[in-house]
């Protein structure tokens, strides 16, 4: 050791080691007792610290350090060997929360403990289940809805946000709108494809029956359709959509009922009138109001009456042919609305959406990237992978 004058510079009046002038160790060190060096120390052999050291000046270690009592830095630390620490690690005054890492601040800049995740907001909308068709055909149920950023399907409540991992890729799936029923027989719509981000998913919507079939459930449940008796909407999943509505019992022109929205239960068949589909959900995650999610409409009587009104947010209304639902809103589609006595197809359900946002500035990457309010954007129309 070089620069240590006289042992009571090392020693100092309480015993403790106290070094104010540069220290340089050329062999093994270890100090089992408190110590503290006021200025630059270098070590070039092995170095272990059992108890508290305070260090104010630079520290360069060349070989294997350990550490496992409490040791304070204050200026530059370089260690070109092993080091092992025991104990709590601080740096810039902190020692973080627990999960937390530290992150380079580059050259000249001290290390941040930032978090392992980090929070996002997600609208997840499954495909919208595709009308009935031929006639007497019931709309299809919208795509189960759910949401961290306001109102859930089926009137719940929002959910938490995700917690996301820095560097991971997440694989983010649209579910596809089902198929609307062929014009050429008594046939059911098909039911739309789920949403999903990591392992949150939202169902894709139940399809909408032909006579005389009950309504498909899903997200939403599909409307029931026309039949000589009652055939029942299919039912929606709780937290993601409602019911479909039912059909009528008029014997050679009963009317179809409407597909469930994530807002609403599908209207049911009246007797002359095919159900309106139920209204969709409203939300601003994006940085502005959209409705999305409503239920198909049901097919009126061939001989009279009308046929059902979409649903808001993209709800397909019934006609001949049905209404497509509306791309990536999850809307079911219309039924084939058969009111000249000839069949029809049922309109498709319409692709479902993926929308994650979070706080600050781009961290993320995929999808389309906006920003709105002091949050970063990503909408995903196709499927396709998030890396968080």
């Amino acid at each position: 050791m070089s620069n240590a004058r006289n042992l009571a510079d090392i020693i100092g009046a309480a015993g403790i080691p106290v070094i104010s002038s540069n220290a340089s160790f050329s062999a093994n060190v270890a100090v089992t007792g408190a110590a503290t060096f006021s200025n630059t120390v270098a070590v070039t052999g092995n170095a272990v610290f059992s108890n508290t050291i305070a260090v104010i000046g630079n520290v360069a270690f060349s070989n294997t350090a350990a550490i496992t009592g409490n040791v304070t830095f204050s200026n530059t630390v370089s260690v070109t060997g092993n080091a092992s620490f025991s104990n709590t690690i601080s740096f810039a005054g902190s020692v973080g929360t627990a999960g937390q890492v530290l992150t380079s601040g580059g050259s000249g800049a001290a290390p941040t403990w930032v978090s392992t995740t980090y929070a996002i907001d997600f609208l997840v909308i499954g495909g919208g289940g595709g009308g009935g068709g031929r006639w007497h055909g019931a709309g299809g149920g919208a795509g189960g809805y759910r949401t961290s950023a306001g109102t859930s399907g089926g009137g719940a409540s929002a959910e938490a946000t995700l917690a996301l991992t820095p560097g991971v890729p997440y694989a983010v799936t649209v579910g596809a709108g089902g198929a609307g029923g062929a014009a050429d027989g008594n046939n059911n719509g098909a039911n739309g494809g789920s949403s999903s981000i990591g392992s949150t998913t939202s169902t894709g919507g139940g399809y909408g029956a032909a006579y005389p079939n009950s309504g498909g459930s899903g997200g939403s449940g599909g409307g029931g359709g026309g039949a000589p008796s009652t055939q029942s909407g299919g039912s929606g999943t709780s937290g993601q959509g409602f019911a479909g509505g039912n059909g009528d019992t008029q014997i050679g022109n009963g009317n179809g009922g409407g597909g469930g929205g994530a807002g609403a239960v599908g209207q049911a068949a009246d007797g002359t009138n095919g159900g309106a589909g139920g209204n969709g959900v409203s939300s601003s995650i994006n940085g502005s109001a959209t409705t999305r999610a409503g239920g198909g409409g049901g097919s009126g009587t061939y001989s009279s009456g009308s046929g059902g009104a979409g649903g808001s947010g993209g709800g397909g209304a019934a006609a001949t042919p049905g209404v497509n639902g509306t791309t990536n809103t999850g809307s079911g589609g219309g039924a084939g609305d058969a009111n000249n006595g000839s069949g029809s197809a049922g309109g498709s359900g319409g692709s479902g959406i993926v929308i994650l946002r979070y706080v600050g500035s781009q961290r993320g990457t995929g999808g389309t990237i906006t920003s709105s309010g002091g949050y970063t954007i990503h909408t995903f129309t196709s499927s396709g992978t998030y890396t968080a």
